[in-house]
């Protein structure tokens, strides 16, 4: 199924689709975001990267289908490691898209930005947790409690992954 998958540098014009995925039944659980507004705003950031090459979207037969982005540090003591995000539609999900996406992302991260390692923050119940260890990702921390959503709390797992 890979062969369907392309990747490319993000564009602005790809924020309607990552406000469309965020909406889509169940992501705000994986995400600190409330309503629209927040989500558009959170794409907007996302977007911002695409100057910077640092922004990624995954295309399945030329139509996106994901985005993952680099939050690059703009400190010299802090730039040799970053946060990333990632989404992918949920007609996608379970196709290869995710893993051809973070693992374009990390060569990214390393070839072009020298990063020596990136971080995530997951939250407790996500799926995707699986495909980040699966990628070598190692949880280096929890936050308890971080998030309380109708009335549950919800723990924040922290991975990072070496770029050897």
């Amino acid at each position: 199924m890979s062969d369907h998958i392309t990747i490319r540098f993000g564009e602005e014009a790809d924020q309607k689709y990552l406000v469309e995925w965020l909406l889509q039944p169940g992501v705000l659980d994986g995400f600190p975001l409330y309503d629209l507004r927040e989500i558009e705003d959170a794409a907007r950031i996302w977007v911002s990267y695409a100057k910077h090459h640092a922004l990624l979207t995954a295309l399945w037969d030329g139509v996106p289908c994901g985005i993952a982005n680099l939050y690059l540090q703009p400190y010299e003591k802090m730039s040799h490691q970053c946060l990333f995000a990632i989404i992918v539609d949920e007609k996608h999900r379970g196709k290869g898209v995710g893993a051809k996406l973070m693992r374009e992302l990390m060569n990214l991260a390393k070839e072009r930005f020298h990063l020596e390692y990136v971080h995530l923050e997951v939250y407790q119940g996500n799926p995707a947790i699986e495909l980040y260890r699966r990628l070598g990702f190692k949880q280096y921390g929890v936050h308890k409690k971080f998030m309380k959503d109708k009335g549950r709390y919800i723990d924040k797992i922290l991975m990072q992954k070496v770029l050897d």
